[in-house]
């Protein structure tokens, strides 16, 4: 249905998930936010999908919390959101590689969505901003730990103290996106992404994404046993057949 506020299409082992409120540049409301949240636990039920792309519909990829929602309700403590609702709970718990394609403006909580992901592909079109400082709101969904952590304390204080808009070109090259694409190359991009992540080892895939998440708040010593925890494990369920069968499977692919 194009008049819902998230678009959620399958192509075989990939899904992606469309911010779709284009005219409000897919701010946040509490429709989009509980629609977000219950769309990826429902993802993390699906065992068969290997990968999701995360985008937004029109020229913006998410411009933050629908300020003009949170007049109405006279601010964030008047929203009517339930633990439920609450965004970084199912993104993060969601244990497949998600691919963001951000094909416009990701600005504060547009950013902290961004940052939630895996994979983070920009078009020349896109712009990074924190403006929590403008609006007078300490961030809650990872910003003030996240940011500083991808591209280093001196360069998210140099945005997030003055709310500054960074281009796809300084954002790639501080590490927030790994690449920069023009606009029509976005989405082909992304999908070739996920198509290379489903063909290879879901439960590796998995394993590796614990791996990224879960080891990088650990020192070098306890993440390192955490590596090794998990390639016992990995070793206990990979049979000679199924490796030798995934080598083949590599040594025939093609580029």
């Amino acid at each position: 249905m194009t008049d819902s506020v998230l678009l959620v299409e399958r192509d075989g082992d990939v899904v992606t998930v469309t911010l779709n409120r284009p005219a409000s540049l897919n701010a946040l409301s509490v429709e989009l936010m509980r629609a977000l949240a219950q769309t990826f636990r429902s993802l993390q039920r699906d065992a068969s999908i290997r990968a999701v792309i995360l985008t937004g519909a029109g020229r913006a990829f998410c411009a933050g919390l629908d300020l003009k929602e949170l007049g109405r309700s006279g601010g964030i403590a008047g929203l009517k959101l339930g633990e439920d609702d609450d965004l970084e709970g199912p993104l993060l718990a969601f244990d497949r590689p998600i691919v963001c394609a951000v094909n416009g403006a990701a600005v504060t909580g547009g950013l902290e969505l961004v940052l939630m992901c895996d994979i983070v592909i920009a078009s020349s079109a896109a712009r990074f901003a924190d403006t929590h400082t403008r609006v007078a709101v300490t961030p809650s969904w990872g910003m003030s730990q996240r940011l500083p952590r991808l591209i280093g304390i001196n360069r998210a204080r140099d945005m997030s103290f003055s709310a500054r808009f960074v281009d796809a070109h300084e954002a790639t090259a501080w590490g927030l996106a790994s690449r920069v694409v023009e606009p029509d190359a976005l989405m082909p991009t992304c999908r070739a992404i996920a198509a290379d992540i489903a063909q290879a080892d879901a439960d590796t895939v998995r394993d590796y994404k614990r791996l990224f998440a879960e080891g990088g708040g650990m020192n070098l010593a306890e993440s390192m046993r955490f590596e090794k925890v998990l390639h016992r494990e990995s070793a206990q369920r990979a049979t000679a057949e199924h490796v030798a069968r995934r080598a083949e499977a590599l040594l025939g692919r093609k580029g």
